[in-house]
């Protein structure tokens, strides 16, 4: 799957559907996942002003399963 600014916002999600966090930003073929989004990290997120940080994790195009319109489905 290809990854694109348009994920920043959305749903992280593994592969039986439990959340696991939010994509806060997206560089090239990562995304970077907050595992525990605040409303504000939320709203930041979908206005594009999120940056990585420390407490985000990535992850690449290659552990992607799915991508819809409100979430990013992990194919583990």
């Amino acid at each position: 799957m290809k990854l694109s600014n348009e994920e920043e916002g959305k749903s992280v999600v593994n592969k039986e559907g439990t959340k696991l966090g939010m994509v806060t930003q997206v560089e090239g073929d990562r995304a970077h996942v907050d595992p525990d989004p605040g409303v504000s990290d939320t709203i930041k997120s979908k206005l594009g002003w999120s940056d990585a940080d420390g407490d985000t994790y990535p992850i690449q195009e290659s552990d992607i399963e799915s991508i819809d319109d409100d979430k990013v489905r992990l194919n583990r």
